[in-house]
């Protein structure tokens, strides 16, 4: 069964773009990671994305920094992370889930197990950021072993001559980062959105994603006009900080602030 396909597919027929939502796992603690994720595939969301927490996530800003560092002080551990999912997967069963994760984590578990756990806990598909295509063929090849799509990204700086390579080592979706830098809120949504996705569907037919900076409705609407997708990542991550002091209000926000965000997917 392809989640992703049938999801995007599904967006795609109503009109609107994907909405595709971040956490990182087991921030603050298992039980309020997976109230969260509820929280926002109940009201709005898409994709989940989750982030597997890791002590050195170069691609993070402060803000996903401090929930993964949450999320390990916690107790979270590879087998927590794939128990979450399982969790996730029993109650929404036609949800995709991907996780966002760095390659250490994939090769210190040992690639095919590790991609062979995601698989059969229920994850759909594989973003590695620090993992480029010309290194990924042993990631590649476990994801098509047990049926994982992959996710790659292209950025600003991206040359054409790179696209059809990246475009060429996914099977998901593409991730286009909007910006330069970590990942982090931002007061405007970055110039020249048309033009970078029009790029890169010229080497692809496989969804174009959008992400890094949005966080309001507003940015969700200029982006829905022209991406098949837009991710929310570090804006839902700071209602979770922002409320550690009563995690029991964790969960209602978020269904709040997804609900709110879901509404901007529509296209004109």
């Amino acid at each position: 069964m392809d989640r992703l396909a049938t999801t995007f597919a599904r967006a795609r027929a109503a009109r609107r773009a994907a909405f595709v939502a971040y956490l990182c796992a087991g921030d603050p603690d298992f039980d309020t990671s997976l109230a969260a994720c509820r929280a926002l595939l109940q009201n709005g969301a898409d994709i989940l994305e989750l982030g597997v927490p890791f002590s050195d996530p170069l691609a993070d800003g402060l803000t996903n920094q401090l929930a993964a560092q949450r999320a390990l002080e916690g107790g979270m551990t590879t087998a927590r992370v794939l128990e979450l999912v399982r969790r996730v997967r029993a109650e929404f069963p036609a949800a995709p889930i991907v996780f966002y994760t760095y390659y250490n984590l994939v090769f210190a578990n040992g690639v095919d197990p590790y991609v062979r756990a995601a698989r059969e806990a229920g994850v759909d598909g594989m973003l590695t950021l620090d993992l480029p295509p010309e290194e990924a063929g042993d990631v590649a090849a476990a994801c098509t072993r047990h049926g994982l799509k992959t996710v790659f990204i292209v950025a600003p700086t991206t040359p054409d001559a790179r696209l059809p390579k990246i475009t060429a080592a996914a099977t998901g979706f593409i991730y286009y980062v909007s910006r330069e830098g970590v990942t982090g809120v931002r007061a405007e949504v970055a110039a020249g959105l048309a033009e970078a996705v029009a790029r890169i569907r010229a080497h692809t037919a496989l969804p174009v994603v959008v992400g890094f900076g949005l966080s309001t409705r507003a940015h969700i609407a200029t982006v829905a006009a022209h991406a098949d997708g837009v991710v929310v990542g570090s804006a839902l991550v700071n209602v979770i900080r922002d409320h550690l002091a009563d995690r029991a209000a964790i969960a209602p926000r978020l269904a709040t602030v997804a609900a709110d965000l879901a509404a901007g997917t529509e296209k004109a």
